[in-house]
């Protein structure tokens, strides 16, 4: 049996719009191996970007306890929770979310820096040419294509090679061509690390790629089958 990487029991998270709680994320409990590829599918509004939130740390449960790598994190400081978000996992945002004054060698290695590795740049620069941007690495993000800036944010999110990646609809905002590149990038270089990868995707297609895909639906788990991978 593989190594859990990451749990989740009974989590749970409530808003406050108007007058009224209504809960996004209904109870729900979970675990990734080591290694592992689990995408969280279902529809819009379905709470998948709330759910990686929770998991990755982003956001706090109303109720409920995550664990990562063994580790309980639910109550954690905002200095703790930045630890473990930079040492032991990786996000790959939707819009990217690149820092514009930095250009695209210097965004990947920015968690390298935040940790204070001295191997950041040799490790940015390898990332660079693994998905072929070595010539844009002075770019900045205004200077780069969507596929670009996803490749890049991809790069960044494996340098600290965490123990697991989130990625929230990593192309949601790319055509079909990038979409595929962005995604056999991403599972590449995830196998490579032996990084476990959970995804929340509306795309079947990359849903037959992973090793599990759990449904969602009104924040709840209603169903979870086998992959393709």
């Amino acid at each position: 049996m593989k190594e859990e990487i990451l749990k989740a029991t009974d989590l749970t998270r409530e808003y406050r719009i108007g007058n009224t709680m209504e809960r996004i994320v209904d109870d729900v409990s979970l675990s990734v191996a080591k290694g592992e590829f689990v995408v969280i599918s279902g529809k819009s509004g379905s709470g998948k970007t709330t759910l990686l939130s929770l998991l990755s740390g982003l956001e706090r449960p109303t109720e409920g306890r995550v664990f990562i790598g063994g580790r309980d994190i639910t109550d954690l400081s905002e200095d703790d929770l930045g630890v473990i978000r930079n040492r032991s996992t990786g996000f790959v945002f939707q819009s990217f979310h690149l820092i514009p004054s930095l250009s695209a060698l210097e965004n990947i290695m920015f968690p390298a820096d935040l940790k204070g590795d001295r191997d950041g740049r040799a490790k940015g620069e390898k990332l660079l040419r693994k998905v072929d941007l070595w010539e844009r690495r002075s770019h900045f993000p205004d200077q780069l294509s969507g596929g670009e800036k996803q490749r890049v944010a991809i790069c960044r999110a494996l340098i600290n090679e965490p123990d697991i990646i989130f990625a929230d609809e990593p192309t949601g905002n790319l055509d079909s061509e990038n979409s595929k590149i962005v995604i056999d990038l991403l599972t590449e270089l995830y196998r490579e690390q032996t990084t476990s990868l959970v995804m929340a995707t509306h795309s079947k297609e990359i849903a037959a790629m992973a090793d599990r895909i759990l449904y969602l639906h009104d924040g709840r788990l209603q169903r979870e089958q086998d992959g393709g991978a």
